[in-house]
């Protein structure tokens, strides 16, 4: 089996060999896009560029997380606007592809940036332990030339990853993973503009609230489901915590506010697209 030691060697190789003439890195500022980026500045310097992109989908406070992240790391950042993701109808009817169309769309324009910038290609942080999933996303990324996925093409798992971060001192190292605000928005159901914000306002009052660190607020047609990590479900079991966040929620336009006992787990909305499927 391959060592992690040989696996970056391979990884040093990919970036130099497909960044040679220039790589602009999609950047959220979690710990795949911010150690893909640290290790790009470190072999290609100014020839790496960090993009974050700005719109409804992502909440305000990760879009500056990733500003500080850029400044740690000292490589270039753009903010690329994709304010209009809205007016996309693939996109919000929500169907279980929806993230094929958003992640073409941001590809798109990446590669316009890139260009503008006198670069030619474009990275991209999906990780080989994402593969097993639900990633209609990445079928964008193998359909589009000049974009690449160097974690997922060499075989590096999300631990991995995470171990390199820790190693070259990055702060995000143990960050949780995240996801844009429409995952929280079950498939079949439109993406509205309320629904991002009150979702996005929900989070922001239970983090300041709880300090909990995983966190999805899952809006069910105004029904939140609140998961959490398994290791913080405790912190709502006080009368006080769960009056207080009721009443917050509820000005925010959620009719009723729930904890998921089983806590944070990725993929459940799909569980319920398939349950509901089974049913036919």
């Amino acid at each position: 089996m391959i060592s992690l030691a040989q696996k970056y060697e391979k990884l040093e190789k990919f970036i130099r060999d497909e960044g040679k003439h220039g790589v602009v890195i999609a950047f959220s500022g979690g710990v795949d896009s911010s150690t893909l980026a640290a290790i790009c500045y470190r072999i290609l310097g100014d020839k790496a560029v960090a993009v974050t992109a700005i719109s409804p989908l992502y909440p305000r406070e990760e879009v500056e997380e990733a500003g500080e992240i850029a400044v740690e790391i000292g490589i270039r950042h753009v903010f690329l606007e994709m304010n209009d993701l809205l007016d996309y109808e693939d996109f919000v009817r929500n169907s279980e592809d929806r993230c094929y169309y958003c992640k073409k769309e941001l590809l798109k324009r990446l590669k316009r940036l890139a260009e503008g910038l006198g670069l030619e290609a474009v990275f991209e942080g999906t990780n080989y332990s994402d593969l097993e999933g639900h990633r209609p996303g990445f079928k964008a990324v193998r359909e589009m030339e000049g974009v690449y996925s160097p974690w997922a093409e060499n075989g590096f798992t999300k631990e991995e990853i995470r171990a390199i971060a820790r190693k070259i001192g990055l702060s995000v190292s143990d960050k949780p993973s995240s996801a844009c605000l429409a995952t929280r928005i079950p498939f079949g159901e439109r993406i509205t503009l309320e629904k991002l914000n009150r979702i996005e306002k929900a989070e922001s009052i239970i983090r300041r609230m709880t300090g909990v660190k995983q966190l999805r607020v899952r809006d069910h047609n105004g029904l939140a489901r609140i998961e959490v990590g398994k290791n913080e479900r405790q912190i709502f079991f006080n009368t006080e915590v769960m009056d207080t966040l009721t009443e917050e929620l509820k000005k925010l336009g959620f009719k009723f506010v729930t904890l998921d006992l089983e806590g944070y787990r990725t993929g459940s909305m799909l569980i319920t697209v398939k349950t509901e499927k089974d049913k036919v």
